[in-house]
């Protein structure tokens, strides 16, 4: 068989057999040698990866939870203030002092502007006859929320009753007087979990 086809095959096939014979003598085919347990191979250095961390990261601490104390002493060395909310379609005109302000005196929040773990504190305002709520530290904070919240001793014009004081926090700026509690009795901060 004399074509060019076969002319350019042949010089191919012997090129092709000399790179198999070069390998060398065939070997005789023997027992696998026992095997001993070989060290994983390390693992290659990772490259800087955000999500990787050897452990989380701790969050600072913030003493939690903190008792805001109502006695008489912390509330009068306060600024006082007037302040007007409508509760129960009732218009009630008090004196008292900024829950902020005696935030601020008693230690529960820092000075200055809130930053990181305190923006994710709240305060817990509880009455003597179980009623709770609660307001975020941010919402309270005259450079995050300033929402306007106030610790009552005084309504029109006379002290607080039994049934609704001594104490009583108003929030006037709420479209409901849901968060009006009368009876005050314990102020605390959380941080949120």
């Amino acid at each position: 068989m004399d074509t060019p086809a076969a002319r350019l095959l042949s010089p191919l096939l012997a090129v092709l057999l000399l790179g198999c014979s070069s390998a060398g003598p065939a070997r005789e085919p023997t027992a696998p040698a026992a095997t001993t347990p070989q060290p994983a191979p390390a693992a290659p250095p990772h490259r800087h990866d955000p999500h990787l961390r050897a452990s989380s990261p701790r969050p600072p601490a913030v003493p939690s939870p903190v008792a805001v104390p109502l006695d008489e002493a912390p509330l009068a060395g306060l600024p006082r203030g007037a302040v007007s909310a409508r509760v129960h379609e009732t218009m009630l005109h008090c004196e008292g002092v900024p829950l902020i302000a005696l935030l601020h005196a008693s230690g529960a929040v820092p000075d200055g502007p809130l930053r990181g773990p305190h923006l994710s504190r709240y305060v817990q305002v509880d009455a003597r006859d179980g009623y709770r709520v609660l307001f975020s530290l941010a919402e309270l904070d005259p450079g995050t929320g300033n929402r306007a919240v106030w610790i009552v001793d005084r309504c029109d014009g006379a002290p607080l009753d039994a049934e609704t004081g001594p104490l009583r926090l108003l929030a006037p700026d709420d479209v409901r007087a849901a968060r009006s509690v009368r009876q005050l009795e314990a102020i605390t901060v959380v941080v949120a979990p």
